[in-house]
């Protein structure tokens, strides 16, 4: 029988995400010895958010890796409009923002996190642990030490300082901490396709409410993403009418995919997202701390997300990877991650809640026959489209990298 693999670090981090990645990174870059582990062979799943916004393309020109970074594949988009009973209407510029890239990236998250992950690759402090799945923690004198994981080779277990949870919304970390969850009733879930792109206005990021339908269409170039948007519970009825009323509702939703929507030939072409919003109460515990959407899962309500995931990411490194390295790291140091980041995740998810029983459920329940006057009013106003876009993009409490490289 094989002994179990041992491995030491500064700082241990679960899940190789938005939030792992990056906090990965700029820990290494500061020179603390770190460990990520991801449970899967690659970055490929469905559902990741594919939205960077000027927030994140901000953080890679801090680090002095935006020129490489925008060789990526993407598409820009600088503008979020709406189409409201058949009236469109423009509500968020971006390129109104004071930043190195003034609009959303539309980059699959796989080569965000791949991209990461080879300029990690370059620091001799950062080990990234592919198929390391994340069971347990180790436990010493009421604190956090560590962490099991099981791999190909057999079980191990990495030991370190700090032990940081960025496994997501069904977090193995925050779980086995038995850290307290309060679950903000998420009101959605949302089905997800692409079809063709046929009518050429369709340009950027659009809302379409017609009819008690609400679809959110995103320009791929290609293709379209589509996000149609359904009251929590009621996917199961959608199945039971049928694939072709399906269809059928979304072409009232935007008229202008009433051809493209015939793509839609089998329910393996639609994936449904069940909406989850929640926050911890606490994020830390002695020796540990969650970060990103294992601390505050988020509505995909404005593709915030990944951004804000990131901007956890390098709050935690501005504030506790120097006294790490020192090896003067104390359980306050830690809790004032928490004290930075937890406004910002409230905001959030106060504007998401808004947007759900403001606009959504009005529109799903048909009582959206027109544009609400705050976005009419917002259509005719350049600084009411900026400060849209300032929130969106840049958030509340905007992170820059403070340290350079170690």
């Amino acid at each position: 029988m094989s002994s179990k693999r041992i491995v030491q670090c500064c700082c241990c981090i679960a899940g190789g995400g938005p939030a792992g990645m990056m906090l990965g990174y700029l820990m290494a870059r500061a020179g603390v010895e770190t460990v990520v582990l991801e449970k899967h062979k690659d970055f490929l799943r469905d559902f990741r958010g594919d939205t960077v916004h000027p927030s994140t393309t901000q953080i890679m020109q801090d680090l002095g890796l935006l020129e490489e970074f925008l060789k990526v594949p993407h598409q820009k988009v600088d503008h979020l409009g709406g189409d409201f009973g058949g009236e469109k209407v423009t509500l968020v510029d971006f390129s109104q923002l004071k930043t190195p890239c003034p609009y959303i990236a539309f980059m699959p998250q796989w080569d965000f996190l791949n991209f990461i992950a080879e300029k990690g690759k370059l620091l001799p402090k950062l080990t990234i642990l592919m198929e390391a799945n994340v069971t347990a923690l180790l436990h010493e004198s009421e604190r956090v030490v560590g962490v099991q994981a099981e791999t190909p080779e057999g079980p191990m277990e990495v030991r370190a300082t700090l032990t940081v949870g960025a496994d997501g919304r069904s977090s193995t970390v925050r779980a086995a901490a038995g850290l307290v969850v309060e679950d903000e009733h998420a009101a959605i879930d949302v089905f997800w396709f692409r079809v063709e792109k046929n009518d050429a206005e369709m340009e950027g990021v659009s809302m379409h409410s017609n009819g008690g339908k609400f679809l959110i269409t995103i320009d791929r170039q290609a293709y379209l993403q589509c996000a149609y948007v359904v009251n929590k519970g009621g996917a199961e009825e959608i199945h039971v009418r049928g694939l072709e009323a399906f269809r059928h509702d979304v072409a009232v939703a935007a008229p202008e995919l009433r051809a493209s929507v015939n793509e839609l030939a089998k329910w393996d072409d639609v994936k449904l997202l069940r909406v989850s919003v929640d926050r911890l109460i606490k994020w830390s515990a002695p020796g540990m701390l969650c970060i990103g959407d294992a601390a505050h899962t988020m509505s995909p309500v404005g593709g915030v997300g990944i951004n804000l995931a990131v901007q956890d990411a390098v709050a935690t490194a501005n504030l506790l990877s120097v006294p790490l390295r020192e090896g003067r790291l104390t359980d306050a140091m830690v809790e004032k991650v928490q004290a930075r980041r937890l406004w910002p995740a409230k905001v959030v998810q106060t504007f998401q809640g808004a947007v759900q029983k403001n606009l959504l459920k009005p529109a799903l329940a048909g009582k959206l026959s027109k544009m609400p006057l705050i976005f009419r009013i917002a259509s005719r106003s350049r600084w009411m489209q900026g400060m849209a876009a300032r929130f969106v993009g840049l958030g509340v409490r905007q992170e820059r990298v403070r340290w350079k490289a170690f």
